[in-house]
């Protein structure tokens, strides 16, 4: 995602159901790889959740209420994002509270196109079976 005011910002993933995985993704803000991190063995979906560090700034971003609801989070500033279905969204609709700015919306609204269901514990639970047949195919 790149415009007038908003940095270039890219994510590359292996592909599952036309959708880059959390596994093996690199995001990319102006060219520069951001520092991903979490931690898929605890059961909570701030725990959970997709540690984001890049342009000197920490995010964290977590599934909120069902599938299609995410949100990122930084000190002070979050965008709530939500998908008007989880298959294939008609709309994608994003609130923002506090000192939000445009690496913020640029960096949730890439987000929003990866395969995220890994942040709950459920989550990964239902597409396991799927995500691990998908790996046959990286060998």
């Amino acid at each position: 995602m790149s415009g007038e005011g908003f940095p270039l910002v890219t994510y590359l993933g292996l592909g599952y159901l036309q959708r880059p995985l959390l596994a093996r993704g690199e995001l990319n803000v102006d060219w520069e790889p951001a520092e991903l991190s979490r931690n898929r063995w605890l059961l909570t979906r701030n725990a959970r959740a997709l540690r984001i560090r890049t342009k000197r700034r920490s995010y964290a971003y977590t599934q909120r209420g069902g599938k299609r609801d995410h949100e990122l989070v930084r000190t002070g500033a979050a965008v709530h994002m939500r998908r008007s279905s989880w298959v294939k969204p008609r709309t994608i609709t994003g609130t923002c509270s506090g000192d939000v700015d445009s690496l913020d919306i640029a960096i949730a609204l890439v987000l929003e196109g990866v395969y995220t269901r890994n942040l709950t514990v459920y989550g990964a639970l239902v597409s396991l079976p799927g995500r691990a047949i998908n790996r046959f195919n990286d060998i």
